[in-house]
């Protein structure tokens, strides 16, 4: 169950949905997130303390470089233990480069309350698409905001926590 928000987090929210806000955020947040990510430990985004929406680190494979990259992103919690993400670029008519990168490379890394657990993402379809799509909105109204705002259809990815092998006995 998510935490309530406080008056100057739900101010933000509103912000954050509207195209001017979305523009500001696209080119500022991460950059914030970042710092306040390093600062934290990675127990807390810029992004969070200033929404309260439940944001975790992404670490995929540059679909170019092989290189690792990390962006903090919303992740709702859907499922036995999966979270959804939403390629959404903040409406913008790309599609974010973590998105290419997890296309390429399924297997990421999400780090949340200061802890890593490998993940599996897939780009979700049909009714578990929209599934996926409807609890997100209910998580962050700004979704619905920013497909109005592009002409592609906005990616919905599912994480699921990789299974770690267990060492074999012979």
């Amino acid at each position: 169950m998510a935490a309530r928000k406080n008056w100057l987090q739900k101010i933000n929210t509103r912000i954050a949905m509207s195209a001017v806000g979305a523009q500001l955020s696209a080119r500022v947040m991460h950059h914030l997130d970042k710092l306040v990510l390093r600062l934290s430990n990675g127990r807390a985004t810029a992004a969070s303390l200033l929404t309260g929406l439940p944001i975790l680190a992404l670490t995929t494979t540059g679909a170019k470089s092989g290189q690792p990259r990390t962006v903090p992103l919303v992740a709702i919690p859907f499922g036995d233990n999966q979270l959804i993400l939403i390629a959404s670029n903040w409406g913008q008519q790309k599609h974010p480069a973590w998105y290419h990168n997890i296309v390429a490379q399924p297997q990421v890394t999400v780090t949340r309350d200061g802890r890593s657990q490998p993940y599996l993402a897939r780009v979700t379809e049909g009714a578990e698409r929209e599934a996926c799509w409807q609890t997100a909105v209910q998580t962050y109204p700004g979704y619905n905001a920013y497909k109005q705002r592009t002409t592609r259809q906005i990616p919905v990815i599912l994480l699921t926590p990789a299974v770690e092998s267990a060492p074999h006995s012979f």
